[in-house]
Parts: C-alpha cells; structure tokens; sequence
C-alpha cells in the first residue's frame, strides 16, 4: 500500500537525517527503490571478503561490486567500482582494491562494506532522474545515460509527478528518439517499462520534499525491460517555505478592481512637471480615465485641478487602486494608510527596494500587504495600462490604440520597447502591464485575469524568472486552450551555474527546465524580443489551422526554396500535392512555371495569376494554410497583390471558409506599404523576410496543438 511504502521511506530518511548525512548510501537507495517499485538489479552488501564470494556465488555469473560509503558519493571517481568479476578469486581481489582504492581516495571515509550486485546485460543505456528546481519544484528528467550524459546532455523535463502517458512522451522528446525504437536492425526497448520507472521517481520526489536530487544512471533499457543498474538519492539541506498562494476567485476579484477600477487614488500626486506624480496624474486626467481620481499629498489644496487629500484614509468613498509616486523610505507609511482605507491594490512605481539592495524594506511591505490583504504591484515599476478603460497609471507616454493584446514586462526598458512597437506597428493592446521587483503580484495573477478578460485575445509576457513557476503552469494550462501565451524568458545563457550532486542535477540548468516546463503548460517561448512583439501582434490576426497540410505559393523560385526551408524549420509540414491538384495549379502558370510544392508560378505573371491560384489553394479544403511569396514586378506591383488577395480572402471568410495566410514580400520600398494594408485585413506579411512570416505561423501552429484543436504534439 502507498502509505505503507511511504512510511517505511519516511523512517529511512529520518534515520540518515539524524546522522546528519545528505546522501544515501547504495543499499539505502535499494530500499527506497523496492518500496516504489523502482527496478534494480539483486544486490546484497558485504562487510568482508567471504561475504562478497558468497554472494557473488549465489547470482551465479558475472557481478559489479561498488564500494559502499556515506561519505563517497562519486564511486567512479573513488575507484570503487568493478564490472564484470566472476569467480572467487577474482571476487576477492576486485574486494581488497575496492577498499584500499576508497582508503586512498578519503582516509577519513567511513566504509560500511562493499555492495555486490546481478551484472545487467548489455542494453540501451538512459537516465532517469529528479530533482527540486527553484522555479518548479520537484522535475523529472530522462535522457540518453551513462558516462557521456553530461557531454550530449540529451534530456528533458516535467513537472513531477507525471501520469504514465505523460512519461511515455518524454521518451520522444529527446533528440535520439529513434534510438529507443531500435536502429541498424536493433530491437527497440521496452518504452512502457523505461515510462514507469520514471513515473515511480516521479511520485517518489513528489512525496517527499526533503528529496533534492534522484539519479538513476544508468538505466540499462532492453526489449525486456529497464533496470537501474545505480540509485543515487540526496536530500536537501532544507525544504524551502511554501510560497503563499491565492485561489482563483480571490485572484479575479482582486484583478478586476485593478484592470476595470472606478476609483485610483494617486499618492504623491504633485502640480511640478518632472515629478513622477505630476506625470501619473497627467496621464490619468489626459487619458480620458473616467472614474475618480484622488490625489494625495499633504502640501497642496489641489492637484491638475482636483482637490488633494492629506492622506488616502481622507478620500471619501471606496478606492480600488492606490498608485504610489513617493521616494521608497515613505512606501510603508502610506500603504499601512491604504490597508486601513481598505483598498484591494497597491501599485508601488518607486524604485529602491531589493534590486538596490534594500531586501528587508520590500519584505516589510510585503507583510504589511500581506497583513491588510493588499495585493501589490511592483516595486521599481513604471505603472500600467488598461486601454479599455481609459486608463494610463503611468509615468511614461500614454497609449490608447485599444484591441486584444495583452503585454507584461519585468524590465521598465522593455516596456517602453513594447510600447513603441505597439504605436508603430499600430497593435492594439488591451493592457501593458510592469512588474518590475514582483514582490507579491506576478505572471500567474495576470494570467489569471487576462485568460478571462473578454478584450484580451493574445498574452505575451517578457520575464527575466518566475516566482512560482507551479502556479503560472497551473494558469497557463488554463488559459491556453482559448487564447495563445507568448513568453520571452531572459537570461537563457546563464544557466546551470550552481554544484549539483548528481548528473541529473547538473544537467537541469534553469533554461532547460525552462524550455521543457514551458512547452508542456502550452505557452509560445519566442526567441527575442522582436519575436514575442510579432507573435503577439499576428497571432490574433490568423484564424486557427484545420490541419496540417501547407502550399506555397510564390512568384519567385528562390523565395520559394527559402519559405520551405522556414516551414522545415518550425516544425511544419509542406504538402504532397495529390495529381489531381497539380493538374488544376497548372491550369493557372505558364509552361515554365513549376507546381508541386512550391507552387512557382513564376515572376512575371499578372495580377489574374496570382489570384486564381490563391484562390484555388482556399477553395481546397485538403490545404489548411498558405504561404505566399510575392516579387515586385510592374506587371502586378505591390499594392495590386495586397488588394486582390486581401479581397480574396474576405471574400471566403464571409463564405465561412478560414485558412491561415501568411506574405513575404520581396521588393522595393512600396512592398512596406502593401505589407501593412495586408495586416489589417487579415494577411500576416512582413517585407524582405522569408522567415518572418512562417516564424508567426508556426506559433500559431503550436498554439493549436497545445490547444487541442490539431493533432500531434506541441
């Protein structure tokens, strides 16, 4: 029984907790291994030399003996490790150096006896292995293994623990897959036993908190079955504190009064232009804002026209959001006002809190919210933005193109960056958001909201770390099915950077728990900046694919081969034009034209061309998408390609026909023009890129996956 199990665990590990060691010794890890089932091969420890020959006598062959030591956690390294001994005399000599071997390698090393275990036959080796991430908690991890696991760290990740379908698809996520199903005339390996040896490591992490690290490498995997021909199990030096967490009413009820308030009080609301406050007023009175604004400031009768109030406790009425514009030393003053006015949030812009250093000045504002049930956003801020409420809590320029895109920022830089791309590329946005210092108020909060929010259609979010990266999975999962996530994660080469005590822990640098924890929640991670800014903005302007099967259509045989190379490289699939569509593509393209896939119809046709083939790739319904390749020519100049295929494509969406269309455009500077008419109709197109267009594709492929509406995976 699983309590039994977890039991007879428990009192082991409180048993080597109070000899104050981390590490378990091999037959330690045995017993852990029999009570979840883990697969190991027979083993017995023997404390002299004639307890060694007698074992090894009764597996009758050849054994592996090991040295057995709570102080010599790498046997390897120690020379305590023999492969392959058989027979008594070589038991007994493979004994003597085993011990003088660790005597030589830590005089010090206290040597419990030496472990002789069943030699396992020849078979696939791979790793599988857990341990406690910062960000995620308990991960398990499975990969190729043995002695080159850290050279061609091919592994992945998920949350712990993991359903037995679950486990099963890591073992196709590694890059030699096709290792595992068996090559050059090798059977493959029994996957469903390798997928339960790593759900067993999987519950037993999530069981017990005080478990760091697990390692089982190498798995030795055949036809057969898979056997861990080593356990190597760590605990930590302590469990790190659970993190205090909302329900999802409490977090809706709160983001609503902060993204839709009727009432902002501004503290530190000043007349003097080039003061914080004086701008956040500006920019709520100028913004159109049409719910009440308060400002707060002790040394002034009225600010931009409106009364002031000596304290927050003054202003009459309820107040959903407290924007504070004051040097950081005065925040806990004023926001223990604001918990006694009873106001639900707290948007704290100052600067001069933990990323100057000054770490017990947010964790005193951190208890004082957490003691009045503030909810705050920030510090080190530059405020935010909810377009469809007229609402600019900032300090920055304003913005007011409403629309369905929603943008977050740890970074106030990269904020302004996101802002300035909106304005260019006239993105709406339903909300720009900073979250600077996240002292309470993060990712998954907004998530949250914005997953629900009727005016949000696409989430993206720059983030440098996730303080609860359990929390904002547990969101993703949720809101991914209705509308995409895009998610920069900064710091990507700075990685893996502390000691690990096991393979599996200096394999899971933070970015490759990261890219596999991210992909699992569904969300969209783009490579750069620019790339999230794209996704976003294009990925509520495509319709969702019905399928797989891509056509491009090009007029330039060299755009041709680069948009195929594009599609290759994210991940998309370029179809087998049937005979019988290739007969009804070359009705329309000159005898030198080429169909197939690419569909060339060649440069030099005119605007009737284009047409009828892009008509014919949307009245298909075995073509799920079309990628199209435009060259600048007099024949059919930009504007006119932009025209006819935006007519086109309205013209099937009213007939309830809707494929994903994506443009480059290759030409001179009027291919901009003719780029951006295409946008707002619908048409995601970029000028001189061949990648662009395809990169916003296949998110939006990813997201369709993630989403359930195609098949195959993420």
């Amino acid at each position: 029984m699983a309590e039994d199990r977890e039991l007879r665990v428990r009192a082991l590990l409180d048993s080597v907790r109070a000899e104050g060691r981390t590490a378990l010794t091999a037959p330690e890890g045995k017993m852990v291994a029999d009570a979840y089932g883990i697969a190991v091969p027979g083993e017995e420890l023997a404390t002299d030399v004639d307890e060694a020959v007698a074992y090894a006598a009764r597996f009758g062959g050849p054994v592996v003996m090991k040295i057995v030591s709570p102080d010599i956690l790498h046997k390897t390294d120690a020379g305590g490790v023999v492969v392959g001994v058989e027979g008594a005399a070589d038991v007994r000599a493979a004994f003597h150096r085993i011990i003088e071997n660790a005597k030589a390698y830590d005089a010090r090393a206290r040597i419990e006896g030496v472990q002789v275990q069943e030699l396992l036959p020849k078979g696939q080796e791979v790793i599988v292995g857990a341990v406690t991430d910062p960000t995620f908690g308990k991960v398990v991890a499975f990969g190729l293994g043995g002695v080159l696991v850290e050279v061609l760290k091919d592994v992945t990740f998920r949350l712990a623990p993991v359903i037995a379908d679950e486990a099963l698809s890591m073992l196709d996520s590694i890059r030699a897959a096709e290792v595992l199903r068996g090559v050059r005339g090798q059977a493959g390996v029994d996957r469903w036993a390798i997928a339960e040896q790593i759900r067993r490591v999987s519950q037993l992490v999530a069981d017990f908190a005080e478990i760091a690290e697990v390692d089982l490498n190498p798995v030795i995997a055949t036809p057969e079955g898979a056997v861990a021909a080593d356990i190597r199990i760590i605990l930590a030096d302590q469990v790190p504190a659970a993190r205090r967490r909302y329900g999802r009413d409490e977090i809706l009820a709160t983001m609503r009064r902060l993204m839709q308030p009727r009432s902002v009080a501004v503290i530190g609301a000043s007349n003097e232009r080039g003061k914080i406050g004086n701008s956040v007023m500006r920019n709520l009175v100028d913004g159109g804002f049409a719910g009440e604004i308060h400002p707060v400031n002790p040394k002034a009768d009225d600010v931009l026209g409106r009364k002031a109030y000596k304290s927050v406790t003054d202003v009459p009425g309820e107040v959903d959001v407290a924007v504070f514009a004051i040097p950081a030393r005065f925040v806990a003053a004023a926001l223990e006002e604001v918990g006694r006015k009873r106001i639900p949030n707290a948007v704290l812009i100052p600067s001069g809190f933990a990323e100057t250093g000054e770490g017990e000045l947010q964790a005193e504002i951190v208890a004082i919210g957490e003691r009045y049930g503030i909810r705050l956003l920030g510090p080190n801020i530059y405020g935010y933005y909810s377009t469809w409420q007229d609402l600019c809590a900032t300090f920055c320029t304003p913005y007011d193109v409403k629309g369905g895109v929603a943008l977050t920022s740890q970074s106030g830089g990269i904020g302004m960056a996101i802002l300035g791309f909106a304005r260019t590329t006239k993105t709406g946005v339903s909300a720009i958001v900073g979250l600077g210092n996240k002292s309470d108020l993060d990712e998954d909060d907004l998530l949250t909201w914005f997953g629900e929010d009727p005016h949000t259609k696409c989430i993206a979010m720059h983030l440098e770390d996730l303080k609860d990266g359990r929390a904002f999975v547990e969101a993703a999962r949720n809101t991914v099915p209705r509308k995409p996530v895009v998610v920069l994660k900064a710091g990507r080469t700075a990685a893996g950077a502390r000691a690990a005590g096991s393979h599996t822990g200096a394999l899971a640098g933070d970015d490759a728990v990261y890219d596999d924890i991210l992909r699992q929640a569904g969300v969209i991670r783009a490579p750069g900046l620019n790339d999230m800014l794209e996704y976003a903005r294009g990925l509520p302007v495509l319709p969702a694919p019905q399928g797989d099967n891509i056509v491009i259509i090009t007029g330039a045989g060299g755009s041709g081969v680069l948009l195929s190379d594009a599609v290759t490289d994210n991940g998309l699939a370029l179809m087998e034009i049937p005979p019988d569509l290739d007969e009804a593509f070359r009705r329309f393209i000159p005898p030198f034209g080429a169909a197939g896939n690419p569909v060339d119809i060649t440069g030099g046709e005119p605007p009737s061309t284009y047409e009828a083939t892009i008509r014919l790739g949307l009245e298909d319904p075995r073509i799920h998408a079309l990628v199209l390749g435009y060259w600048h020519t007099i024949v059919t100049p930009p504007m006119v390609f932009a025209e006819l295929t935006a007519r086109v494509v309205a013209e099937f969406r009213e007939r309830g026909i809707e494929k994903p269309v994506v443009a480059s455009l290759a030409g001179d500077v009027e291919v901009e023009e003719a780029c951006q008419y295409l946008y707002e109709r619908g048409v995601v197109a970029y000028p001189y890129t061949t990648e662009r267009p395809v990169a916003v594709l296949g998110a939006k492929y990813r997201w369709a996956r993630a989403a359930g509406l195609l098949g195959g995976a993420s």
